[in-house]
């Protein structure tokens, strides 16, 4: 890593802070799927993402849409919360912000917090991550998965034979193409959500061995029809990033998740597959593969 900003002057995430922003997060990760440098590093200019150093702490700031700037939680081996209320103060005595937050915070920042006479935690669902058993993505047995089986077999027995590769340098042409496809059928530059992912989706494929990420195609007639990508996690579990399928061929989504899973992540207890923003259809769709549990996030804020 090159230059280090130390707080309060912050710099825009490039992909030369990857090796130093991990050794940080690697060692002190909260447990939240934002806190990777992957997430950080493919929507930074989505949310405007800029990143100093308080003292041993990594500190984050960003914007969404037209709303006010914002904080994320500090990362480090001691001090967070110390560095997370500087941040706080900073963005309301200097960037004028009248209610500064420090959104998507774990769990043990806000059991730090709640020693605090200043600051008020506010428990923020649509932010949860949903967590999953690797076995149960991979099997897909039991009453609750039976119809995510089903796609799977319809799919098997629609189309017979596909291909699954591993993600190269010759597939990102093609899932790019697929992606702007999928957007073009989804109405992308209607929905700010859908935006940021078209522009995250971009980064990740054109930067995927600097990210070092993982990831796989699913290719029928000679064609690559879905893809998805992932990285291992701190401890015993991976994270999807990106998961796409033309949604014309109906069992996609379902095959490539299970595939994916049991041929690069069968070795890891669980799969984070990040949250669902507080969206009606994506909610359906997470809860309806049966999550164990959630990585739950809050608001906190300086009272007053």
């Amino acid at each position: 890593m090159g230059f280090v900003p130390l707080f309060p002057d912050f710099k825009p995430i490039t992909i030369d802070d990857r090796r130093g922003i991990i050794d940080i997060l690697r060692s002190n990760w909260p447990g939240t799927s934002e806190l990777t440098f992957t997430n950080l590093f493919i929507w930074r200019r989505h949310y405007g993402l800029y990143w100093c150093l308080y003292r041993d702490c990594l500190c984050v700031i960003g914007r969404e849409n037209a709303g006010p700037d914002f904080a994320m939680a500090p990362v480090g081996p001691s001090g967070r919360l110390e560095a997370g209320i500087a941040v706080l103060e900073w963005l309301r005595e200097t960037k004028g912000v009248p209610a500064p937050a420090i959104e998507r915070a774990d769990e043990g920042l806000v059991r730090e917090a709640s020693r605090s006479a200043h600051l008020l935690a506010e428990e923020k669902r649509e932010h949860f991550d949903y967590v999953y058993r690797t076995q149960e993505l991979i099997s897909l047995a039991g009453n609750k998965l039976r119809s995510k089986r089903n796609k799977v077999h319809q799919f098997i027995r629609s189309y017979g034979s596909y291909t699954y590769e591993e993600l190269s340098e010759g597939h990102i042409e093609a899932a790019l193409d697929l992606h702007e496809k999928w957007c073009r059928f989804k109405r992308c530059e209607e929905d700010l959500n859908l935006l940021g992912e078209w522009d995250a989706t971009r980064e990740i494929l054109n930067n995927y061995r600097e990210l070092e990420v993982a990831g796989a195609v699913i290719i029928l007639d000679g064609q690559v029809k879905a893809f998805t990508l992932g990285e291992p996690l701190p401890g015993d579990a991976a994270l999807i990033h990106i998961e796409k399928a033309d949604p014309s061929v109906p069992g996609l989504y379902q095959l490539i998740n299970q595939q994916f899973c049991a041929r690069r992540w069968n070795d890891v207890t669980f799969i984070n597959r990040e949250q669902d923003l507080g969206l009606p259809g994506l909610r359906e769709a997470k809860l309806s593969y049966n999550p164990d549990h959630y990585v739950r996030k809050y608001s906190i804020t300086l009272k007053g």
